[in-house]
């Protein structure tokens, strides 16, 4: 079983579709319980089946947008 973080922060859980192929979510840990882990990112809230996790880990938050110059 993979070990996350305490909900609230910033994670990337690389999971498996039903297809085979791998994936990642990227935001916050919402909850994650013995059966799913969620997550909200810009894709919106993902709920993945913790059996569907190969990998995650806690990630710094993302870097403050850059000011554009004109």
């Amino acid at each position: 079983m993979v070990t996350l973080p305490e909900p609230g922060h910033r994670v990337v859980v690389r999971y498996l579709l039903p297809t085979g192929q791998a994936t990642d979510a990227l935001g916050e840990l919402r909850e994650a319980d013995a059966e799913t882990v969620v997550v909200d990112g810009k894709r919106g809230v993902e709920r993945i089946p913790r059996a569907d996790i190969i990998a995650a880990k806690e990630v710094p938050p993302p870097p403050a947008p850059r000011r554009r110059i004109v």
